[in-house]
Formats: structure tokens, C-alpha cells, sequence
């Protein structure tokens, strides 16, 4: 399922290196725990893109298809070749972070504000890739 295959009730570019949803941590101190700094800045401001994109719209209901691509910034030490590879898909990252973290950051990030609840998603297709424009890519079409 690609981008060009529906159309879709909901497209979203953001810009920047992509990043996943990081492991809750607890404070000594206060005795709570909180969510990562890079964590709540990156659902922060795809939470006021999503908001923006939806122009008041109300949210989607009903069961969900989402298509998440993730962009990743090209590593500057690697040559030529490994670069032309990369841009053409032969190459494709397998660092951090995982994919499902991206995609739980994603999902939480857009929970009533896209849709009511992340439990609509029914069919999801999440892929990485190297780019020399990192960047996350949402699509996400209404069932039926």
C-alpha cells in the first residue's frame, strides 16, 4: 500500500529526523514518572501539525487504514555509491529508533486530534528509508 493508492482523509509531511515514541522514565525525586523531553517535543509539534492540517474538520471515526513513512537523515561518512543505493531503496536504515516506537509516538501524537482513539487503526503499513530530506509522512483513510 503506497501513499498514491487511496485518497486519503488525512496527509501529513513533518519535517525533521524522525523520532520514537522513548521508554517512559521515573523520578527519583518526585516519585513520578515522565515522558522524554525529545519524546513530548516531537508529539508536541506533530500534534499542532495534525491540528493545523485538520482545519477544525471533526475527527474520523470508524476503523482506520494508516500508512506511516519514516525519513532518515543520509550518513555523512558513508560514500558515494552507499548514498545513490540508499536514495534508491537498496539500502535502508536499520537503526534506531524501531519502527514501533515511531509508530507509537505517531499514534499517541494524533489520538484526539485526527481520530478519537488509536483503537480505530485496523490496517497499518509503517516503512523506513534514507532520505536526503528527513522527515515523517502520514496518510490515514477512513474504512469502506
Amino acid at each position: 500500500m503506497t501513499p498514491d493508492d487511496f485518497r486519503w482523509d488525512f496527509e501529513l509531511v513533518l519535517d525533521g529526523e524522525p523520532v520514537g515514541k522513548g521508554r517512559p522514565r521515573f523520578s527519583r525525586q518526585t516519585g513520578h514518572t515522565y515522558t522524554p523531553e525529545k519524546t513530548a517535543r516531537f508529539e508536541e509539534r506533530l500534534a499542532w501539525a495534525a491540528q493545523s492540517t485538520m482545519n477544525r474538520r471533526p475527527l474520523l471515526e470508524g476503523a482506520l487504514d494508516m500508512v506511516v513513512h519514516a525519513y532518515f537523515s543520509m550518513p555523512s561518512s558513508k560514500p558515494q555509491k552507499w548514498r545513490a543505493d540508499a536514495l534508491a531503496w537498496k539500502i535502508r536504515p536499520t537503526k534506531k529508533p524501531d519502527i514501533d516506537n515511531i509508530i507509537k509516538g505517531v499514534a499517541d501524537a494524533l489520538n484526539k486530534v485526527v481520530y478519537v482513539d488509536d483503537t480505530q487503526i485496523v490496517v497499518l503499513t509503517a516503512m523506513k528509508f534514507y532520505s536526503d530530506r528527513p522527515r515523517i509522512e502520514i496518510y490515514i483513510k477512513k474504512r469502506g
